[in-house]
């Protein structure tokens, strides 16, 4: 009886383990499937601007939105803002904006844009009192207290086009106008006006008719 139910218990612990082998396997793979690098056009847009120009109409469409700057300059824009879209659900989203010229001789800047969310729930901590007695110890009373702690509970970049063209059309909106106004010529004095000048005409001669007698 004893050497078949020790088999029985090894073979039970070798389903679980093939078990739990294949729940990582299986986790793994719809981990890193989704990642295909199959699109160049959620996260990236092109401006004709410099990179300057770019990242500065960045910071201003995040700005427009209520986001609060952590980080600005001439390649690099990051900001966050929070939200809360149920009473114990906290998100917050941290959105990050890199410029970089084009190859070439091209005057146009390429944006990259991604947004990070982290998602919070409220966890409950429940504490016991406790009170120390000299000759038995530590004596555990049935008072209780719990305490509400914020913690993350998941973390995702997001990846909706919709979301990125608003803001790439938002960054549109605060980026200087491509054609820029001459300035206006300087005005010149007028020359007065010469006045005409007279040509003496010809004198002409008229002949003499002849006396009569």
């Amino acid at each position: 009886m004893r050497p078949s139910s020790s088999l029985e218990t090894a073979a039970a612990l070798l389903v679980a383990v093939l078990v739990s082998g294949c729940g990582v396997t299986e986790r793994q793979r719809l981990t890193y499937e989704p990642e295909e690098f199959d699109s160049t056009t959620t996260h990236t847009r092109s401006y004709t601007a410099s990179e300057a120009q770019t990242c500065e109409a960045a910071r201003r469409a995040l700005l427009s939105q209520g986001y609060m700057i952590a980080a600005a300059n001439q390649e690099l824009v990051t900001g966050r803002k929070s939200f809360q879209p149920a009473t114990e659900v906290h998100v917050e989203v941290e959105f990050r904006v890199v410029c970089a010229r084009e190859g070439g001789k091209s005057r146009s800047t390429i944006a990259f844009a991604s947004a990070l969310q982290d998602r919070y729930g409220v966890k409950k901590v429940n504490n016991s009192a406790s009170v120390g007695v000299g000759a038995i110890g530590s004596l555990s009373l049935p008072f209780s207290s719990s305490d509400d702690a914020m913690v993350k509970v998941a973390s995702e970049t997001l990846t909706d086009d919709r979301f990125y063209d608003r803001f790439f059309s938002l960054i549109e909106r605060y980026l200087p106008e491509s054609i820029e106004q001459a300035p206006p010529a300087e005005a010149r004095p007028v020359a007065p006006a010469r006045p005409p000048v007279e040509v003496p005409l010809p004198l002409q001669t008229v002949p003499l008719s002849p006396s009569r007698g």
